[in-house]
């Protein structure tokens, strides 16, 4: 029992909840409950001054456990089927002396509330003061069937340690990192490695502090699966107001359509074994091994069709043949024992691509029978080893013939397949092609040999793909020759981000050169005619040219050349619109 005056403030408490939603639909996910009213309770200024006290006075765990049963009974009354609840765990409640586990078990029978529908955040501002206690716990929760999530992901310092150890089943990227992401490099940059790694290892990423449809296109770009913000909607403490769709996030997908996230070479080679309910009973799995015989597994998916798991025939075997396999089947309590032949379904997002495919692959050895493939977290189907082996084959064949083996962005056939594709009507939005050459590096590469000269063909790949999203496309036509295209951006924005690029390479590109020639400010050598001239130090010309719906193709060639000789002579970049043949002021 809590004392009487922490009963009293555990009264006025409230939770608002705040919707966690699919950025490729718009549908709900989840919703975390944040706690309210903590100034009308105690006085409190922050709600980590009332836990501080709780900490202080020995009554953390109590008051938590009493506050996550007000917030699961709030939950149970969303009228949202298979929703997630996502609920802050205090780091400090595992140095409580009256710690105990079991507790939330009760309150989520008592609520017929299943234990993969809560999901604890664990604060990456707090620390880890015993790792090997802090595993224990955290394993006991997930064994206990409970969801872990990383919370504030990047602001503190024991990041990898607490990712290392949780194992968590979601990322939340910190706010920080999102607000003002699209015009921010370097955000993009670390939260797209972060999507990345988490990626590779089987983990979901939820952008938190979501607020402008920028920051939402740029979240979604980038590869973050959910987002949480004013962008979808405010904490809100009427639980009639949490929606399944949010019509106006749907709409904005499917009007988005800069990029295709589905993997077409996925569909291509994708198996679609008919799955069974996870509760299924054991004559219906039997039964289903008899009429699919072919199936050496059956897919398990619960009532929203997520994939919660995999039985193997082989594993039920010995039971299935038995001579009393069928009766024993029929059997309630030897149905209980279905759970123990369930294995996880190591699984990835389709819109993850080919490429995280085979590294998910690639990364759970002991799965040699093939990978299974979800949409918008529900199954969609499985590749076989033998698939996904055909898929590395073209992949490392189309890669080897397409990509530029120095830098290992596209080659000219896909960049041929950007324009061409800029030219037709599908698409309302603006097309901007850009192209980016260097001044001056034929001397630099005589003067410094060609080792130096592929160094700073690299460093200026990094810069692109630092600068850009992966809503932008990034080619290398060859040698010092590179193309960008953007689609659905204004003018103005291309242009600021190019010349951001020039200046980029203008600073970094100096590292390459020795201290005397820095401080003359020249090289000096021989130009193509064998005349000794002196060079400056190497910057980049770019040429941007705009297409809309009523650009036509065959006016390209004698424009781009045009603009391409301009921009050589150019200290800023020069744009071109090759529908009214003008050039662009800025």
């Amino acid at each position: 029992m809590l004392p009487t005056h922490w009963e009293k403030i555990l009264d006025k408490l409230d939770f608002a909840f705040q919707p966690i939603v699919y950025t490729t639909t718009g549908n709900i996910f989840g919703v975390e409950a944040l706690l309210r009213n903590v100034d009308e309770a105690g006085k409190f200024n922050a709600i980590y001054e009332l836990f501080d006290a709780a900490y202080s006075e020995g009554v953390l765990y109590k008051l938590d456990i009493e506050l996550r049963r007000k917030a699961l009974k709030k939950f149970s009354k969303i009228d949202v089927k298979n929703l997630t609840l996502f609920y802050n765990l205090d780091n400090r409640l595992m140095k409580m002396s009256d710690y105990c586990t079991g507790n939330t078990t009760k309150i989520l029978q008592d609520l017929n509330i299943k234990q993969k529908y809560l999901c604890f955040e664990i604060s990456e501002r707090g620390s880890i003061d015993n790792p090997h206690e802090f595993n224990n716990i955290i394993n006991l929760y997930k064994s206990e069937g409970f969801n872990i999530a990383i919370d504030d992901y990047g602001t503190g310092i024991s990041g990898l340690k607490m990712l290392y150890y949780s194992e968590p089943s979601f990322i939340k990227l910190d706010r920080f990192f999102i607000n003002g992401i699209e015009k921010d490099f370097k955000k993009k940059h670390f939260c797209s490695t972060i999507v990345d790694m988490a990626h590779a290892i089987g983990m979901k990423v939820i952008a938190e502090g979501v607020e402008t449809k920028k920051e939402y296109l740029t979240s979604k770009d980038i590869g973050c699966d959910m987002i949480q913000g004013y962008f979808v909607q405010k904490p809100t403490k009427k639980t009639d107001e949490i929606l399944f769709t949010y019509s106006d996030l749907a709409k904005l997908v499917k009007k988005d359509r800069r990029t295709d996230t589905v993997d077409k070479e996925i569909d291509k080679h994708l198996e679609i074994p008919k799955p069974l309910n996870h509760n299924a009973t054991m004559k219906e799995l039997f039964n289903y091994f008899k009429k699919n015989k072919k199936n050496i597994f059956v897919p398990l998916i619960d009532d929203r069709g997520h994939l919660t798991g995999v039985i193997y025939e082989e594993d039920i075997k010995h039971i299935s043949y038995s001579q009393y396999g069928m009766a024993l089947s029929q059997n309630t309590l030897f149905n209980k024992k279905l759970k123990n032949f369930i294995k996880e379904a190591v699984s990835v997002e389709i819109s993850w691509g080919v490429d995280k495919v085979i590294e998910r692959y690639s990364n759970n050895q002991s799965n040699n029978r093939g990978i299974f493939i979800t949409k918008n977290d529900m199954y969609h189907g499985f590749i076989s080893l033998n698939n996904l082996l055909q898929i590395i084959y073209k992949r490392n064949i189309f890669i080897a013939k397409n990509q530029n083996p120095l830098t290992k962005l596209p080659g000219n056939i896909y960049i041929e397949e950007f324009i061409s594709n800029s030219f037709t009507k599908n698409s309302k939005d603006n097309t901007h092609l850009i192209y980016l050459d260097f001044n001056d590096f034929k001397p630099f590469n005589d003067y410094y040999g060609f080792r130096k000269g592929d160094r700073v063909i690299i460093l200026f790949s990094e810069i692109l793909q630092k600068r850009l999203g992966k809503d932008t496309f990034i080619g290398h036509v060859g040698g010092d020759d590179y193309f960008v295209g953007f689609r659905g951006k204004k003018i103005e924005d291309v242009y600021t981000i190019v010349k951001d690029i020039q200046k980029d390479f203008k600073n970094d590109v100096l590292a390459f050169y020795s201290r005397d020639d820095l401080d003359n400010g020249f090289i000096e050598i021989a130009d193509r005619h064998g005349v000794k001239r002196k060079f400056h130090t190497m910057s980049v010309a770019c040429a941007i040219l705009e297409v809309t719906q009523s650009s036509k193709i065959e006016y390209l060639d004698d424009t781009l050349a045009m603009i391409k000789k301009m921009s050589k002579k150019s200290k800023k970049p020069i744009a071109f619109s090759l529908t009214t043949g003008q050039e662009l002021e800025f």
